[in-house]
């Protein structure tokens, strides 16, 4: 029997029982327990869902942590520099991603946002059908989840675009770096960010770059919220962009006083787009710890530089 991993964060004691629970089934040789019921002194590796980082702090032995969520931008900015983060990166949360922006690409190529404003309005009008092979849609972060979400649309007929900071290789016509950003933009009738919350990405789609959007372009936002400059958009929204769909914010819940609830050329939605699925997650995690005691290698971790 291996010595305990404890599981700790910022979640209902629902939530944690949950992932205790199934992190034990993925890993029945080793006791997984809270944090509560562990000795601080010999744990060396934690489990974490937005730990509070002063609790880590308080584990003088631990080698490193691997998150159960994607998203890591609160980890790099939080805990101490020299303690290895590993991030999630299962296929089940990057297929559910891949269905979400599938899905609500459609609800743009479909014009559902004009049909139930013209619901509202007792409107009976139609509108010119779009097939996906006339539509250019542009990816902005070709990572696991956006190299999944670019298949997807795809396979459904879309021409696909992508953008990455660096070079990388995808089944589509791939721009890169800060000069490949505006020719992508330029083209695209919908433009999908999945881009992480970086120094580098913070405001990238701010007043300039969203005015190289074409007119009556679409965005969806399923990346981080810090990507989007929301005063930008909104004066983008009233000139030349058609409609915003937007999962994520600088700050959630978004607050009851934001102009996005009530304005007409934006869909919210509150951070559903790719839930993390408890039971896959797990596997991954016990995947990766079995490797590391067998060979004492970590899982690729992240990048602090570069925050992912």
């Amino acid at each position: 029997m291996h010595s305990p991993i404890v599981f700790t964060g910022r979640v209902s004691d629902a939530e944690a029982r949950e992932w205790i629970e199934a992190l034990s089934a993925a890993l029945p040789e080793t006791p997984v327990v809270a944090l509560a019921d562990a000795d601080p002194q010999g744990i060396e590796v934690a489990i974490v869902a937005n730990p509070d980082p002063e609790v880590l702090r308080g584990l003088p032995n631990l080698k490193w942590v691997h998150s159960v969520w994607a998203g890591v931008e609160r980890l790099v900015a939080d805990l101490p520099a020299d303690l290895p983060i590993v991030r999630l990166i299962d296929p089940e949360l990057s297929r559910v991603m891949g269905e979400a922006v599938l899905a609500w690409t459609l609800y743009l190529q479909r014009d559902m946002p004009v049909y139930a404003r013209q619901q509202a309005l007792r409107r009976w009008e139609q509108r010119p059908y779009r097939a996906p092979s006339d539509l250019t849609v542009g990816v902005l972060g070709l990572g696991h989840m956006g190299r999944t979400a670019a298949g997807r649309l795809k396979q459904a007929g879309f021409h696909v675009i992508g953008w990455s900071r660096t070079p990388k290789a995808a089944d589509i016509e791939v721009y890169t770096g800060a000069e490949g950003l505006e020719p992508l933009l330029r083209q695209a009738d919908i433009v999908v960010s999945l881009l992480p919350a970086t120094p580098e990405t913070r405001g990238l789609l701010n007043a300039e770059r969203l005015n190289w959007l074409p007119q009556g372009a679409g965005l969806i936002n399923f990346g981080r919220g810090s990507v989007l400059d929301i005063d930008a958009l909104l004066v983008a929204l009233d000139r030349h962009l058609s409609h915003a769909v937007l999962d994520v914010f600088a700050r959630e819940p978004l607050e009851a006083a934001s102009p996005l609830w009530d304005h007409p050329g934006v869909t919210v939605l509150p951070h559903i787009s790719a839930p993390t699925h408890v039971r896959t997650a797990a596997g991954v995690v016990a995947d990766n710890l079995r490797r590391w005691r067998a060979t004492g290698d970590l899982p690729p971790v992240v990048d602090r530089v570069r925050g992912y």
